[in-house]
């Protein structure tokens, strides 16, 4: 992998997806950059949240992000040998609620991420939620979200120089 490589992660919920990437970033020498998207909202997120910490060592510092990763990928990204963004889905769920359930915001912050990428120094490592491969979600705007995170996947995909599927722990590279 070169020095800039973008590497995109996906799988299902508790697929191995974030372990997976954790473990590529590891590689690399130096500090390491966590990027957590998610909000503490309850107590079963604040419990999800302590573990992703416990399994971190001391070489991972930590930025926190809901929404401006654009904003503040570029400075919080210099010194480190990697990045760890976990995770997409997240990221784009709270652009999604704070754009009062517009998709269009939402793309064109992605768009904007993307168009970020190439610029970093270091490996970047993403990881997403594979939404599309279950029963279709019964109301509106659970179908409007699937179909965004989909379209988001894609665009990640293809801004990646590398992309793996995770199913039971197990990667399949699909680029």
């Amino acid at each position: 992998m070169s020095s800039k490589s973008v590497v995109f992660v996906t799988g299902g919920a508790r697929s191995g997806k974030s372990d997976y990437a954790q473990s590529l970033t590891e590689t690399h020498e130096g500090s390491l950059l966590y990027i957590a998207t998610a909000r503490s909202l309850d107590a079963e997120m604040d419990e999800r949240i302590a573990l992703h910490r416990r399994q971190r060592d001391l070489r991972w510092t930590l930025l926190e992000e809901p929404l401006d990763l654009v904003g503040r990928l570029p400075e919080a990204a210099r010194g480190h040998g990697a990045l760890l963004l976990d995770c997409v889905t997240l990221w784009i769920t709270n652009l999604y609620f704070h754009h009062g359930e517009d998709s269009g915001p939402v793309l064109q912050a992605v768009d904007r991420f993307c168009a970020l990428l190439p610029d970093l120094e270091v490996p970047f490592y993403l990881v997403s939620n594979e939404l599309g491969g279950g029963v279709v979600p019964a109301n509106p705007m659970a179908r409007q979200f699937r179909d965004l995170a989909g379209t988001v996947n894609q665009r990640l995909a293809a801004a990646s120089d590398e992309a793996y599927l995770v199913v039971a722990g197990l990667p399949l590279k699909l680029k």
